[in-house]
């Protein structure tokens, strides 16, 4: 019995720090965002209980519904731009490295080394490659000859937050390398030897037996891209500004948070109840789009 006790106090000793950061870093904003969503604010003081108006304001009331509306379509962008060139140029990246090509060490460490480096620094540093008038794109198109295909990526409405996508890509593409390269790694070599004996190709191989003993991976990949397309927030913010320019063609859930919540130069007056309302319907997409990513990739590894 007093084993038992010591036990559970040393379990409680190791577990109690986190479980305190957990509530007062996500637990209690979280509830706090939800209480505060139900009630009018005048500047950062709460007044009364409204119940869903403000819920009803953002899909319905301009321009909160335009610009709630446009966040979300960029948003979907962020995820189909990252699922699609990102994470399948990572698993192709992922199975070269598996193949043990020639100087593969090297090649790990030169895709992960961007993830490593702070977002905003990256954010600023591709803002001056894109730069029309001394960016490093517009010297490499030049020396290409192809100036004129050359354009202000980041000041075309159609083309600001492809532009912004392409440096994140370009960042966090070394993750889901290493992420499906250990995946990879971990597949039984007599499954891979005994489909070379009867005979299947390389990619038929990868396709029936690899990808169905990675799916576990790219169900997590998919989560956690999932998670970071629809809480973007610094890319833009260092690129395009908190009001998503140009016209918010780069407005994102993140950045209408922010700049509702808190204010912004275009917008200087806060509106805590609207800003409040949005960070739940932020923590709801996460967590039902999360969980529908869950349940069809455990059905999928069931079937496959």
């Amino acid at each position: 019995m007093q084993k038992n006790k010591t036990q559970s106090l040393w379990i409680l000793f190791f577990v109690f720090p986190g479980l305190l950061i957990v509530s007062v870093v996500i637990i209690y904003p979280l509830f706090a965002s939800l209480l505060n969503s139900f009630f009018s604010w005048q500047g950062f003081e709460r007044q009364d209980f409204v119940g869903f108006k403000n819920f009803k304001a953002i899909f319905t009331q301009f321009p909160h519904n335009v610009r709630f509306f446009n966040a979300i379509k960029n948003n979907g962008k962020w995820f189909l731009g990252s699922m699609l060139i990102q994470n399948t140029i990572g698993l192709l990246f992922g199975y070269l490295l598996s193949r043990n090509i020639r100087g593969h060490g090297v090649y790990k460490r030169l895709f992960f080394m961007p993830v490593l480096l702070p977002i905003i620094a990256v954010g600023f540093l591709w803002k001056l490659y894109y730069n029309p008038q001394f960016g490093l794109f517009l010297k490499l198109f030049t020396a290409l000859g192809i100036e004129h295909l050359f354009q202000p990526w980041l000041g075309n409405p159609s083309t600001a937050t492809y532009a912004i996508i392409v440096m994140n890509i370009w960042r966090w593409i070394g993750f889901p390398t290493l992420v499906f390269l250990a995946a990879i790694d971990n597949v039984p070599g007599e499954c891979l030897e005994s489909a070379h004996l009867d005979g299947a190709s390389e990619w038929r191989t990868f396709w029936r037996i690899t990808f169905p003993l990675i799916i576990p991976s790219v169900m997590v990949i998919t989560v956690l891209t999932l998670i970071g397309s629809v809480n973007v927030f610094e890319q833009v913010y260092s690129m395009a500004g908190l009001d998503g320019s140009p016209n918010y063609a780069t407005d994102t859930l993140g950045t209408l948070f922010y700049r509702t919540a808190f204010g912004s130069q275009a917008s200087t007056v806060p509106e805590v109840s609207i800003g409040s309302a949005l960070s739940v319907i932020i923590y709801l997409l996460c967590l039902i789009l999360s969980v529908l990513n869950i349940l069809f990739f455990q059905k999928k590894e069931v079937e496959l």
